[in-house]
């Protein structure tokens, strides 16, 4: 989470900077990335489907370390027991 706040922070003061040179940002619009948070979400669709078409079980354990890490970006984390998981090694050293 940690490195999400600085990247928001850092993209802020670049955006406060171009404000001041008055350049505009070669950043996509809003409506750019919502399409592409929306290509990722609908990579996940194909296998859920075919995880139902085989019959298994679309099951939130399944979600969070198959469709979760895709999306964010972020670390899979390590399936324990009952459903519960543990941060990996590398999320644990980002926090």
């Amino acid at each position: 989470m940690k490195l999400y706040l600085i990247s928001l922070a850092t993209g802020a003061l670049v955006g406060i900077i171009y404000s001041l040179l008055n350049v505009r940002s070669p950043a996509p619009p809003v409506i750019a990335l919502l399409g592409l948070l929306g290509m990722l979400v609908g990579e996940q669709v194909v296998p859920a489907v075919k995880r139902m078409v085989a019959g298994e079980p679309i099951t939130m354990t399944w979600f969070r370390t198959e469709c979760v890490p895709k999306i964010t970006g972020a670390p899979p984390a390590t399936v324990k027991a009952f459903g519960q998981t543990e941060a990996s090694d590398v999320e644990k050293k980002l926090s």
